[in-house]
């Protein structure tokens, strides 16, 4: 059995409020890696926590910030705690 729970296209966009299309257009060019199911694609949670930190505009300690610019709360995105239990399956 799989220890690892997958996200289907349509999971992964409804997380990040953008198009299937978009999604699709990711792993079409490689940016989003992804498993062929069948006639489906699923993806793992810690690919696309990947594929985040990659299209991030800073790093993630944000070591680079200038000293007075906002810190945007300095926490990072954890895709894990945005996934619910239905999500998983």
């Amino acid at each position: 059995m799989l220890s690892q729970k997958f996200l289907s296209v349509k999971d992964v966009a409804d997380l990040l409020k953008v198009g299937e299309a978009a999604v699709r257009s990711w792993i079409k060019h490689g940016d989003l890696r992804a498993v062929d199911v069948g006639r489906e694609w699923r993806i793992a949670p810690r690919d696309l926590e990947s594929f985040l930190q990659r299209h991030a505009n800073r790093p993630p300690d944000d070591t680079n910030r200038r000293e007075g610019e906002p810190d945007g709360g300095g926490t990072p995105f954890r895709l894990s705690a945005e996934i619910s239990p239905k999500q998983q399956e």
